[in-house]
């Protein structure tokens, strides 16, 4: 077709390619109206995880779905036997640290800093789990200098 068209011309254009408002075409020869592009194809895949989701388990192709194992009911909970207090080794920086704040004054943050060689906040991650893994009561407390001070509670 040419730049300007004719009723008639439109009218024959419209018949020819089924269109039934005979609107005039307003993309290039080479493109495709919305009426002539292909459909999309369903897709036969479920839905796929995001990249965060974790990973469920997957049964193996053709085994058959395994049954959730059977929980037995007892009467009383056994409760698990309280865990001994690990020793650390003798000249390690555990056994250093625990030597310091046995004493009845027990350490600041500052000694124990220098006797681990350790920065602030890596002393008080180990102050956090020495008490558990040692079976040990840690109690802190700052003294009149405004200092940390760690001891063992007896």
């Amino acid at each position: 077709m040419s730049k300007k068209t004719s009723k008639t011309e439109a009218a024959e254009w419209a018949i020819q390619t089924g269109n039934a408002l005979g609107q005039f075409p307003l993309a290039s020869a080479g493109a495709q109206s919305a009426q002539d592009a292909p459909k999309a194809a369903s897709s036969k895949k479920g839905a796929t995880r995001s990249k965060g989701a974790p990973k469920g388990k997957q049964a193996a192709k053709g085994a058959k779905p395994k049954a959730a194992p059977k929980k037995q009911a007892s009467k009383k909970a056994a409760k698990p036997a309280p865990k001994e207090a690990r020793k650390p080794r003798a000249e390690s920086k555990t056994a250093k640290i625990l030597d310091l704040i046995r004493r009845p004054k027990g350490a600041t943050l500052a000694e124990i800093m220098k006797a681990a060689g350790w920065q602030a906040h890596s002393v008080r991650g180990f102050i956090s789990t020495a008490g558990k893994k040692h079976n040990v009561t840690i109690e802190s407390s700052k003294n009149e200098a405004g200092e940390r001070t760690y001891r063992i509670a007896k």
